[in-house]
């Protein structure tokens, strides 16, 4: 499968996350979150697609000129563990090349607030991200925003559908905003400028 990124296609960006308003705030759905603020710097609403469960967002990022992209937002309403449906629901719609498509999500092996972007690999045990492999294949760009290991003997479930922690809120809006600035700098720069600057 191609994986080079394609100027002239759009670019889908699918924060991972949970629909409804129980699951906003918990970890699992650090995507959504990077999603919204991208949708707030675009100037534009989620609206329900008519052909995928998703609501998405069209718009331009970047500068005038060449270096200016079209990128379709999604947020996934079937639930993290068939994210899959909807992206590719999406990619067929949009005519997306797998490599101009960008999975932002949760990560339990990163510290919490520290990003690593890639393109490719394994699901690491992300019910997301192993749903889009099954229907596209590994090839996509992630974004992996860290939320660190649960404490003590506290199950992976329950620690991922908790909302972040007091302590935690504190940088929350910070570190959403660098992961946002983060998915800029991919769709605009490419994976490896993006990362040299994202990968702390």
């Amino acid at each position: 499968m191609d994986v080079t990124t394609d100027a002239g296609a759009p670019w889908l960006v699918a924060g991972l996350g949970n629909p409804g308003p129980e699951y906003a705030a918990n970890r699992h759905n650090v995507g959504f979150m990077v999603a919204d603020l991208l949708a707030e710097r675009i100037g534009a609403r989620f609206k329900r697609h008519g052909k995928a469960q998703a609501q998405v967002v069209e718009g331009r990022i970047g500068p005038p000129g060449p270096a200016n992209r079209r990128v379709i937002l999604a947020k996934p309403m079937s639930f993290m563990n068939v994210s899959g449906g909807p992206v590719t629901a999406l990619r067929d719609f949009y005519k997306v090349p797998v490599g101009n498509i960008v999975a932002v999500h949760d990560e339990l092996d990163i510290d919490y607030g520290v990003l690593r972007l890639k393109l490719g690999g394994g699901d690491n045990g992300h019910n997301g991200l192993k749903s889009i492999t099954k229907s596209l294949g590994p090839d996509y760009h992630r974004v992996r925003f860290g939320i660190g290991r649960p404490p003590g003997r506290m199950p992976v479930a329950d620690f991922v559908l908790r909302d972040f922690s007091s302590a935690e809120r504190k940088e929350l809006d910070y570190f959403v905003d660098r992961a946002a600035d983060a998915v800029e700098a991919l769709v605009i720069e490419g994976l490896e400028r993006a990362q040299s600057a994202y990968n702390s």
